[in-house]
């Protein structure tokens, strides 16, 4: 081989040997690792909600990444696309909607993304009531409802009505009301930081006893009128009313269940469909005593605040301020018991225009046995004593009652301000109350037939205070002799009925009891007897000494050591869910 020849075989083996050399260093060592890019930051920022309230946002994401923020939140995610999302929130009968700005949000390593979920407030949908309510309905707290014109809740219908719900009466329909049915039920369960509310639609300030009709529940108890009997004002010029009336009459089931009304208001109602023919806030007409009623308030009304035709439904925590006429009114045989029940009179309203009239005999308490037409007499008896032989007299049980009327300078309408007026053949029982400010007298009881019920024991008065009462008439607190309820005559029966001494006032029973004015709210009120107060002792504790009230009351009524609706440093039960205003 030539030299050139061996040279260059040399040169070419170390050209290959460099050649595979640089190819082997290209070769892993190992698997590869791949590199994963770093978390970003996304931020959700969230407003406008009252404190405390959650909101409901949702945060969806790469790998099915899910979140549910309720406030402002931050997370740490891997890149990639987020869609932020909210619903609508509701609190306090108030409707939040949300606004989202950076939505969908991209993240990206290291690096921050922020998504903005604003809430306002957005006006409630508003829903109109009218004609006849003929299926089971819901009436929710994120809604405004309008009575429009008599409303008719059907036989075999339930209206429920959730906690917070405000229902107003339409003021271009004069009388607009709602009625409950024989056979319906209502079932409006409020709380105590939520009650259901019937009002008047117009505003705060510019409203008026009469703005509207009022809630009237027909049940399937017995009554002692007979006849076709129709709830005073049923039958009135009212959009959708039915011009025959409604009838409460002939009802055969005492246990009758209408339903429950419980932590509920009616304010300004008590329209005049007729001439003396107003509604009442509540009229209970025929009620059985499978109905709840408690913790229930009238406000303002221009008729009756509360009034019960027959029946038996019970009530424990009732409130009435300010009635155009009694608060309380119970006839034609009405056997309920009743507990723990305020009522105050510190003026006397001024009817809305075209309303109708105040009354001219505005009491506390005005009880009748039976009046009117259907007022059968039994055998030998003057109709005002209707019932005796079927077992129908009036014999409500009212216990626990604080009962405040007008203070000196109030005009006081012509026969009105006396704190119980007790007539037309009534029985029942009153016990544990306190009776004060009354300007005309404590109590009356009219007439023959009433004054037999309490010869015989079935009207019976026990453990009364009074205090500042009749004014108007030289400081009577009881009837003067032309009428049956002599003080002599209470005491003949062991009534236990305390006069207060002449500078006891109204305002010194009581923890705080304001001079009431524009300004006042129901917060002003404290029903609590004050310190040393002569309400705090004084009440029928037992009721085992007298068989006749442990018979009629039962297990319903409780008996206690104090007198008026509330005990000495108990449960404010009034607190918080109840009203006052005067416009």
């Amino acid at each position: 081989m030539t030299t050139f020849t061996r040279v260059r075989a040399i040169a070419m083996t170390s050209l290959s040997l460099i050649a595979l050399a640089a190819c082997g260093s290209d070769d892993p060592a190992g698997p590869v690792t791949p590199v994963t890019p770093a978390n970003g930051t996304l931020v959700v920022t969230v407003s406008g909600l009252p404190a405390g309230v959650n909101a409901a946002v949702t945060v969806a994401g790469p790998s099915s990444y899910a979140q549910s923020p309720t406030a402002s939140a931050t997370y740490s995610v891997a890149p990639g696309s987020y869609t932020v999302t909210a619903a609508q929130v509701t609190t306090n009968s108030v409707r939040y909607n949300a606004a989202i700005t950076g939505s969908p949000a991209t993240v990206t390593s290291s690096a921050t993304a922020t998504a903005t979920v604003t809430y306002s407030i957005t006006a409630n949908p508003t829903v109109t009531l009218s004609g006849s309510i003929a299926a089971s309905r819901t009436l929710t707290s994120d809604t405004n409802y309008v009575l429009r014109g008599f409303v008719y809740v059907n036989s075999g219908a339930t209206l429920t009505i959730n906690a917070g719900t405000k229902i107003v009466g339409d003021t271009t329909a004069l009388g607009s009301a709602l009625f409950v049915l024989r056979g319906a039920r209502i079932v409006a369960n409020g709380t105590a930081t939520a009650p259901v509310v019937f009002t008047s639609q117009r505003s705060a300030g510019n409203r008026s006893p009469g703005d509207w009709g009022g809630l009237v529940i027909v049940g399937n108890a017995r009554a002692n009128r007979t006849g076709n009997v129709i709830v005073e004002g049923s039958n009135g010029s009212v959009i959708g009313a039915n011009q025959a009336g409604t009838i409460y009459t002939g009802g055969t089931d005492d246990t009758d269940n209408s339903g429950t009304l419980r932590y509920v208001r009616v304010e300004f109602a008590g329209y005049a469909t007729l001439t003396d023919a107003e509604l009442n806030s509540f009229s209970f007409a025929a009620v059985g005593s499978g109905t709840t009623v408690e913790y229930v308030q009238a406000l303002a009304g221009l008729d009756d605040n509360f009034e019960w035709f027959g029946g038996t439904v019970n009530g424990k925590y009732l409130v009435s301020y300010e009635a155009g006429d009694d608060h309380f009114d119970g006839s034609e045989g009405y056997r309920g018991l009743n507990q723990f029940m305020i009522g105050l009179q510190s003026f006397y309203p001024t009817p809305r225009a075209g309303a109708g009239a105040v009354s001219t005999d505005p009491q506390g308490f005005e009880i009748d046995g039976c009046n009117g037409g259907g007022c059968v007499a039994p055998s030998g008896a003057n109709a005002q004593s209707a019932g005796r032989d079927e077992g129908l007299y009036n014999m409500n049980v009212f216990a626990n009652f604080t009962m405040i009327g007008t203070p000196t300078g109030v005009t006081v309408p012509g026969s009105g301000g006396v704190g119980a007026v007790l007539r037309r053949g009534t029985g029942g029982y009153y016990l544990n109350g306190v009776l004060a400010r009354w300007p005309r007298a404590g109590i009356s009881l009219r007439d023959s037939t009433s004054n037999n019920r309490f010869q015989v024991d079935s009207l019976i008065v026990r453990n009364l205070y009074f205090a500042e009462n009749g004014v108007l008439a030289s400081g009577a607190n009881f009837d003067a002799a032309t009428n049956f309820g002599q003080e002599s005559a209470f005491a003949a029966r062991n009534s236990n009925i305390v006069v207060g001494a002449g500078t006891v006032t109204a305002a010194s029973l009581f923890t705080s009891f304001p001079e009431v004015s524009g300004t006042t709210t129901g917060a002003s009120f404290d029903w609590s007897p004050a310190a040393s107060s002569p309400i705090a002792t004084g009440g029928l504790s037992s009721f085992a000494a007298d068989p006749r009230i442990a018979a009629r009351v039962g297990m319903f009524i409780t008996p206690t050591a104090y007198r008026g609706a509330a005990a000495p440093g108990g449960t404010k039960w009034w607190a918080g869910w109840t009203n006052y205003a005067r416009n």
